[in-house]
């Protein structure tokens, strides 16, 4: 981190940074928070960087410089490299080491998830806190978890969870999904294992997040292919905890049933935290209705606590469905066929979502998980308490099981 942060005031020297970016002689400034968001960064990167930075700044007064003139005076006084513009080159340099496998996470925040308050908060703990604050486990001796599965029924919001938490970390991320890593040919499905691991060693801190792990991780011994799913397991196992440390890189692993997975997989030391997340409640359900229905032209007769009231037993994604087809119903009655696009257009804001249309909406979309499924869920949650259960929080009406 000092490293990157040397660089960074070599390839800025000279450079109008503002006063808040450089610091005075006792701080770094906001180029040291710069610094600290540049995991994985090589020098070039770091001169890339600043570059693209000072590209941005002189693309601000482009419209006041005539190219066949000299630039006035009063123009360059106005020239500054702000954090803006620094933040604006970082969305477009990536660190080398993730080029090839580099992935863009989409910009889900943890406000954009309703519930799951605990579960959230204990992701902050397992992956932000060692990435921010590494002082404070060396003062205790401790090191932080190597991985976590969140496990649970389809649709309550697991593979959000993880986009979010590499989102708010700042971390680079590496998404894998599970079949694009088997191949027909001898030896190629493990070299591809090694070559994520390695990349995410060389961009550490790094997260590597397995969706579906189940297609991919199943317990050795019950398939009948050509044994290739049970090699990527040994080379997933040897790459977590081999002779070579998995040092600042954290594995996220997503299923829906982790009964299928191989037990070797969730000792400690590996998969250290077992997260169920099971079908939100109806304080989450209503924090669901509200992120999806903001911005909506929704009618003073929706009542939200009815719409949680009638929707006991619907996952988040059971939610956004119900949303979307409501609006759509709402498009139906404005838009007639042969309609051309500027009378759509005068029509557009006459759009109003009605508690009718969140009523026939309910009718077409139906529970994804049933009572006797969730009852399933239950009790493989149940049968995981063989892992050392450490307890179960609750947060209100958040339910939070963990087990390691």
């Amino acid at each position: 981190m000092n490293g990157r942060l040397e660089i960074l005031q070599v390839h800025t020297r000279g450079m109008p940074l503002t006063d808040e970016l450089r610091g005075d002689n006792d701080t770094k400034g906001k180029l040291k928070k710069v610094s600290d968001r540049t995991h994985g960064f090589v020098g070039a990167d770091l001169a890339s960087l600043c570059k693209e930075a000072a590209m941005h700044a002189l693309r601000k007064i482009l419209p006041e410089i005539k190219i066949d003139e000299e630039i006035p005076v009063e123009v360059r006084d106005k020239l500054e490299i702000t954090t803006e513009d620094f933040e604006e080159a970082l969305k477009n340099i990536e660190p080398s080491a993730m080029r090839e496998v580099f992935f863009e996470v989409p910009q889900v925040k943890w406000d954009d998830i309703g519930g799951l308050e605990a579960i959230k908060q204990e992701l902050v703990e397992a992956v932000e806190w060692p990435i921010k604050y590494p002082e404070a486990f060396e003062a205790i001796n401790s090191k932080p978890p190597k991985g976590i599965m969140l496990f649970g029924p389809p649709g309550t919001g697991k593979t959000m969870l993880a986009k979010a938490t590499a989102n708010e970390s700042e971390a680079n991320f590496i998404s894998i999904k599970g079949p694009e890593l088997l191949s027909k040919y001898v030896g190629e499905s493990e070299k591809a294992v090694r070559e994520v691991f390695r990349k995410a060693r060389q961009a550490s801190p790094a997260i590597i997040f397995f969706d579906e792990i189940d297609s991919i991780a199943p317990a050795r011994g019950t398939g009948f292919d050509s044994r290739v799913v049970e090699r990527v397991i040994s080379q997933i196992l040897t790459e977590m905890d081999g002779m070579e440390e998995l040092k600042d890189v954290l594995i996220i692993a997503a299923t829906n049933r982790p009964d299928l997975i191989d037990p070797a997989l969730l000792r400690p030391g590996r998969l250290d935290r077992m997260i169920y997340i099971t079908v939100p409640d109806t304080k989450a359900r209503k924090e669901i209705f509200k992120i999806h229905l903001q911005g909506k032209p929704i009618n003073r007769n929706v009542d939200v606590n009815e719409l949680v009231r009638m929707t006991d037993g619907y996952v988040g994604a059971d939610i956004e469905a119900i949303c979307r087809e409501a609006s759509i119903m709402a498009l139906r009655e404005l838009i007639t066929p042969g309609m051309d696009r500027e009378r759509c257009r005068e029509l557009s804001g006459n759009i109003v979502i009605t508690m009718d249309h969140f009523d026939r909406a309910l009718t077409r979309i139906r529970p994804t998980i049933s009572r006797g499924k969730l009852q399933d869920y239950e009790k493989i949650a149940q049968d995981f308490s063989q892992y050392a259960t450490i307890g179960e929080k609750d947060d209100g009406d958040d339910k939070l099981k963990i087990y390691a």
